[in-house]
């Protein structure tokens, strides 16, 4: 027997319970029914007799406990969750007595729904939708929505829609239950002409007047069939309109068919979106916040780094400055006179030094006119400059021939210039009194940059040799500065300058101070400092995901009733899954993309209240927060969504 000869349906011992508490209700008891292609069938019986039960198994919106289903001579207990929505989409019809139309779509949109799912093309569809909006006389009403139509327009949407896909069998349940008896009357009309072009009808209805429509009608009682009547005789009919359904739905198993079905989860997760707005915001400002944070607090941390390591640059690069005595407070460092220029001029000669500079200090007042400031003078060699960091302003800064002639060329630095010489005053080429000592200033750097090292001390730096004789008629040394070169590591360089100091003094009578040192100190601490502020941003964003998680399953819990629309007309549930999937992944990626942009506008206000403190943004931290944002709509959106998909279809319309 091919599949056309066998029954269109066929139930054999049917049965449905149902768990109330302890007991078990029997709402179908052993059912048996046949009914062929062409037949309009009505199943009557008071409440509660099981007839929406029957009619709901028929249409694989919900199973049996027990007993056999057959469509086309193959047992639906053996399909799994995607053929059943196959055969919701491709084979049967709903309409629904209170329609089930989703609100924030228009009356061509709903109609549409199931062909989206069978993966028909746009135009293609909506032309379709527009056709049969217009035979059922809604051709004036194709753009309102649910609420701007009549209960009896809503109706005439929900049977465009059940025939949207050339369905073979339309399941209509109390299909006039909540329209005026015109509008009824129209529709029964309506699904009398279907019945005659050769669709096989079934309506669920308590009302005999309505039953009488029919050419064939099932009586229920307490889940028994206890009649079973034709008006006339109901032969097998060809099924009109499935060529047109077949084509339809041929679409549906190729790749493009695939893509578009993503395109339409994608737009209708949009349409969600935007009618659920404040919703929509408040899921993602967790997400907002949480990332604003990441990409703020990575911007802050490398800020800092920057600025201390300008700072530390400012004591001058790869540097190392070697003390009399043992330490930084030693009483005896003033006594030590071990330290000399032979010592800076051998440790010169060693490869891992790029510059070496003796140094000597004292404090004296400088004079320039009648204006007169306490400062620091320093002796230096023409290498400390390069050394130390120090930038020049304007002149020129002395060389080493100055240094041997133990001449009077004096650089001073801005506070020095701002102390003696007002209204603007150009102090290069003026004579300066250091001390006792008339100098010529040549030049004038510009200030350290703040943090150690740097003071608000007036300072005129001359050749050290200048200082020795002219100044403190002693040749002992303050300090050695010894620059490093640059493919050398500082740690090794002071272990080499330690160990070739001793080998001269025959004792370890000096002390050296590490920059480096200082520098690895000092960033070690911004980058603990900075780790730690992350992990409390990190925090916020694992908190903002929760956030999602929850909200989405409210939102799932808010839109039982349109999953169960979709899943009805045909829905599978991975079209579920991708959708709620990509609400929840669209609410995280516009948070992320928000939170980034927050992020840069504290940067732009942080820079605008005048702060000398910028904020240095990572490429890296602003994708990987992107990312990240992506990875949470995900991983926080899949429970969700997965449990939106794994509602059973009528569960889910019962429950709207």
């Amino acid at each position: 027997m091919t599949a056309d000869t066998k029954p269109l349906i066929e139930v054999k011992g049917l049965t449905r319970a149902f768990r109330a508490g302890e007991d078990e209700l029997l709402a179908l008891d052993h059912i048996d029914l046949t009914i062929e292609r062409g037949e309009m069938v009505a199943i009557v019986g008071a409440s509660g007799s099981g007839k929406s039960t029957l009619m709901n198994i028929l249409g694989c919106l919900d199973r049996p406990t027990g007993g056999s289903y057959r469509i086309n001579g193959r047992e639906t207990a053996e399909r799994d969750a995607d053929e059943l929505a196959a055969l919701r989409r491709e084979h049967f019809g709903f309409i629904f007595q209170r329609y089930h139309l989703l609100a924030e779509l228009t009356a061509v949109g709903n109609v549409e729904i199931p062909a989206i799912y069978a993966g028909r093309g746009g135009e293609e569809r909506h032309e379709r939708a527009v056709a049969l909006l217009s035979r059922l006389g809604m051709d004036d009403r194709l753009g309102h929505r649910p609420g701007q139509l009549s209960g009896g327009q809503q109706q005439r949407v929900s049977i465009a829609r059940a025939l949207m896909n050339g369905a073979e069998v339309i399941l209509a349940d109390e299909p006039t239950g909540a329209l005026d008896s015109q509008s009824g009357e129209e529709v029964l009309k309506i699904l009398q002409e279907l019945n005659a072009d050769g669709k096989t009808v079934i309506m669920v209805t308590h009302d005999p007047a309505i039953a009488a429509h029919a050419n064939r009608t099932i009586e229920l009682k307490d889940g028994v069939i206890v009649a079973d009547t034709r008006t006339d005789s109901a032969g097998t009919v060809a099924c009109a309109g499935r060529d047109e359904g077949e084509k339809l739905n041929a679409g549906a198993r190729s790749l493009r068919a695939e893509a578009a079905r993503f395109r339409e989860a994608f737009r209708m997760a949009v349409v969600a979106m935007r009618a659920h707005k404040v919703r929509a915001f408040l899921t993602m400002l967790g997400i907002i916040i949480g990332i604003a944070s990441v990409v703020a607090v990575v911007a802050l941390g490398e800020g800092s780094r920057q600025k201390v390591l300008a700072n530390i640059s400012s004591l001058g690069t790869n540097t190392l400055e070697v003390f009399p005595g043992r330490d930084f407070g030693d009483v005896r460092s003033g006594r030590i006179t071990t330290l000399v220029v032979a010592d800076a001029n051998a440790l010169a000669r060693q490869p891992y030094v790029a510059a070496v500079t003796p140094t000597v200090t004292t404090s004296d007042t400088i004079r320039f006119g009648a204006e007169e400031a306490s400062g620091r003078i320093n002796g230096v060699s023409d290498a400390y400059f390069a050394a130390e960091g120090l930038k020049l302003a304007s002149g020129r800064l002395f060389d080493a021939d100055s240094v041997a002639r133990r001449s009077q060329d004096a650089v001073i630095d801005q506070n020095t210039q701002s102390a003696l010489f007002k209204d603007g005053v150009d102090p290069v080429g003026k004579v300066v009194f250091v001390g006792p000592v008339p100098c010529r200033v040549i030049g004038v750097v510009e200030p350290r940059s703040g943090g150690f090292g740097s003071s608000n001390n007036p300072s005129v730096y001359l050749p050290y040799t200048t200082v020795q004789t002219r100044i403190l008629g002693d040749t002992r040394l303050r300090s050695i500065t010894v620059q490093v070169s640059d493919d050398t590591d500082t740690d090794l360089a002071e272990k080499a300058v330690t160990k070739f100091l001793t080998s001269r003094h025959g004792t370890k009578d000096f002390f050296i101070l590490n920059t480096d040192d200082i520098r690895r100190t000092i960033t070690s601490t911004t980058e603990t400092l900075t780790l730690l502020i992350a992990a409390i941003a990190l925090i916020s964003l694992f908190v903002g995901g929760i956030g999602v998680m929850n909200i989405m399953l409210v939102s799932v819990s808010e839109r039982v009733g349109e999953i169960g629309v979709r899943m009805a007309v045909g829905a599978r549930r991975g079209d579920i899954l991708r959708q709620f999937l990509i609400e929840a992944v669209l609410v995280c990626l516009i948070g992320g993309v928000l939170g980034i942009a927050a992020a840069l506008g504290f940067g732009a206000l942080f820079k605008l209240v005048g702060s000398n403190f910028t904020l240095i943004y990572s490429t890296t931290s602003i994708v990987a927060a992107f990312l990240c944002s992506s990875l949470i709509g995900v991983a926080f959106g899949y429970l969700p969504a997965r449990n939106a998909s794994r509602l059973d279809p009528v569960v889910a319309l019962m429950r709207d």
